[in-house]
């Protein structure tokens, strides 16, 4: 045989080994991470639920999700396991990221320019009623039975709306 002909197999032989290597070694990386964990330690699941471990089985973990609530997940499901100042900036919001006493206004009303003061504005205020010519108008059909049973001045894409 060529050996020309063997070279893309060889290749691809080359390739899917590299990547089994490095999934294998992100696998003993999370492994070791999830072996690491002691009682007090805060983690992060892989839902993004954020917890303290307080005991540790062969498989199982038992977290306190809230002051006295308690859960049992299984160690695969920690997604990371968090060091204690990073955990208290997440979980209680310490640290530098606190918001330093901005107010957020509840309303637009700070976005716009004009505040209180409409009549500054250079756009035409835009009448959403009724026009006076629909409420005069006849329907157009008047021998059917649809248009009997049609209110006066209605045509078939208005509604009854109060």
């Amino acid at each position: 045989m060529n050996p020309v002909t063997l070279l893309p197999f060889i290749v691809l032989i080359g390739a899917m080994f590299l990547m089994t290597r490095s999934a294998k070694k992100k696998q003993a990386a999370a492994a070791q991470m999830r072996n690491e964990m002691q009682p007090g330690t805060g983690v992060r699941t892989i839902g993004g639920m954020y917890a303290t471990v307080k005991e540790l089985h062969d498989d199982t973990v038992l977290l306190e999700i809230a002051p006295g609530v308690h859960a049992i997940y299984a160690k695969n499901a920690i997604g990371a396991v968090l060091d204690d100042a990073e955990y208290n900036r997440i979980v209680h919001g310490d640290g530098e990221d606190a918001l330093d006493g901005t107010v957020v206004p509840d309303d637009a009303s700070s976005l716009t320019e004009a505040g209180d003061d409409e009549d500054t504005s250079d756009d035409a205020k835009i009448d959403l009623g009724k026009k006076a010519e629909a409420d005069d108008a006849e329907p157009t059909d008047a021998g059917s039975d649809k248009s009997d049973k049609k209110s006066e001045g209605k045509t078939d894409g208005e509604a009854d709306a109060k």
